[in-house]
């Protein structure tokens, strides 16, 4: 884990302790758009993303790739799992477009003085050598309104508005809640976000008592964003991040949700528990020392569901 301090790469945690330690995450700063009259056009074979399969963030891009027919129109780099003193590594050879073997390396190619963490994902255009994007709800909805995607918009326009909503209530109290407990390095903020996290998840336990998914009988973006903090749950979460409450296996609602997105077409190629598990155990030494790698749960994801997500 570490940061680039004007190019420079440093091995550094996350400062908590000027926050009364609390978690909070840093401003993605790469933030230009894929548009038809702009600088960057989608254009077939420009566009490369650098992923992981462990990050829920980048994750979320993956999905996109593979529900939009995007695969064959935007290349993939995944990083290793451990990430450790150097950052998000790359094997040798792993990286067919900049050649780095560290992901502060494109960072630092794309804007030498650079200043800020180096996540995942990043939306990197060949042509002009640079990232275009590394803020993963914007490339989504990129991703989305593709020229030529397949499928129907995952955020179509009457729904806009009622997505934005759900985003802005699970971003902050699940999607970045899991980490606002895990990060938290006093009782007061860890219990905070615990708190908000198990509220709102039984909000939305609620509301799927009667949808099959959050705002109908498919799935939109709002789904797919929670989707990706859910399959992690009860493998990390639960014990990693010490959000044990509840598992979402008992949540009987949302374990069908889970499951039946996991079984839409194409979907489970994007999940690699084994690398999730990986990363988080292995490489949070501030959170497990030892680098112990658990070996379960047991999740039977292929139980069948009473939903149907395509």
């Amino acid at each position: 884990m570490g940061l680039l301090v004007e190019g420079r790469w440093r091995d550094q945690w996350y400062d908590t302790a000027s926050t009364g330690g609390a978690f909070q995450r840093p401003a993605t700063q790469f933030r230009s758009k894929i548009t038809a009259d702009g600088p960057f056009t989608p254009d077939p074979s420009r566009y490369h993303l650098y992923v992981s399969w462990a990050c829920p963030w980048a994750h979320r891009t993956l999905i996109y790739r593979k529900l939009k027919g995007l695969e064959d129109t935007i290349g993939v780099t995944y990083v290793e799992p451990l990430m450790l003193e150097n950052g998000w590594t790359l094997a040798e050879g792993a990286d067919p477009v900049n050649g780095a073997r560290f992901l502060w390396q494109v960072y630092a190619k794309a804007e030498p003085s650079y200043t800020g963490r180096v996540s995942v994902p990043v939306l990197w255009d060949r042509e002009k050598q640079t990232i275009v994007n590394n803020e993963s709800a914007e490339i989504i909805r990129m991703l989305d309104a593709w020229p030529g995607a397949r499928g129907p918009l995952l955020q179509p326009p009457e729904l806009a508005g009622e997505i934005d909503a759900l985003n802005d209530m699970i971003y902050p109290a699940i999607n970045n809640g899991v980490y606002r407990a895990g990060f938290a390095t006093s009782q007061a903020a860890y219990e905070e976000a615990f708190d908000q996290l198990f509220s709102a998840l039984d909000t939305l336990e609620e509301r799927l008592k009667s949808s099959a998914f959050l705002l109908g009988d498919r799935p939109t973006e709002a789904d797919w964003r929670l989707f990706t903090t859910l399959i992690r749950f009860d493998a990390v979460y639960v014990g990693h991040f010490k959000c044990n409450l509840r598992r979402i296996a008992d949540y009987p609602e949302l374990w069908d949700f889970t499951r039946a997105l996991y079984q839409a077409t194409g979907i489970a190629e994007t999940v690699r528990l084994d690398q999730i598990k990986t990363h988080y155990y292995g490489s949070h030494r501030t959170i497990n020392p030892t680098g112990i790698i658990p070996k379960g749960p047991d999740l039977d994801l292929a139980a069948p569901t009473r939903r149907r997500a395509g």
